[in-house]
């Protein structure tokens, strides 16, 4: 059971980098049909929609990655 848990802990540290490197890529004129973007939202996009519907914009601000990454830490540091 704890190599379960050492891949549960790793795959949400991988997915909150992941998400950060999608947020700080949306501060720069990258078009969204660029394969690494596009691969990126894929990967991550599971996770901020649901998010998305639950948290409200605070005027141009989108708050949901870093609201994700936070539940992903906490999640990996309780396993």
């Amino acid at each position: 059971m704890s190599a379960f848990r050492e891949f549960i802990a790793i795959l949400c540290n991988v997915l909150a980098l992941i998400i950060f490197i999608r947020a700080i890529l949306t501060w720069f004129p990258i078009s969204r049909r660029n394969p690494i973007v596009a691969f990126l939202d894929y990967i991550t996009e599971p996770i901020l929609a649901p998010l998305r519907r639950i948290i409200p914009r605070i005027g141009m601000i989108d708050i949901t990655p870093m609201i994700a990454i936070i539940i992903l830490l906490i999640i990996a540091s309780i396993i």
